[in-house]
């Protein structure tokens, strides 16, 4: 099965440190999900957690990940990427393969 997210090295390297620095257990794995939400649209989700029935199992750079089946379709494309600026940090979804809203009002 094709891995439907990509993870830069920079989200790559931020998820290890908290990995080693949060002693997450090694049996659990990065869980990138989404939530339906009202006006806003969806939002993304990421998190640790043990595999459940129903989870697609993954390797991104030696990170193992965790997606539920049914929210496999709304995360194809998608790139994890982390951003640390003067007044925020965190991590961004972004999905290349949607134009950006500026580009469409052209």
């Amino acid at each position: 099965m094709l891995i439907p997210i990509k993870i830069t090295e920079k989200a790559q390297s931020e998820i290890k440190d908290i990995i080693a620095n949060k002693n997450i257990p090694t049996d659990y794995a990065l869980r990138v999900g989404v939530k339906g939400g009202g006006c806003g649209g969806m939002s993304f989700l990421l998190g640790f957690d043990r595999p459940k029935d129903g989870d697609q199992q993954f390797e991104v750079a030696g990170i193992p990940v965790l997606i539920e089946k049914k929210h496999y379709m709304f995360l194809m494309g998608m790139q994890v990427d982390f951003f640390e600026g003067d007044e925020a940090r965190g991590f961004t979804f972004v999905n290349p393969d949607i134009p950006k809203r500026h580009d469409i009002e052209r």
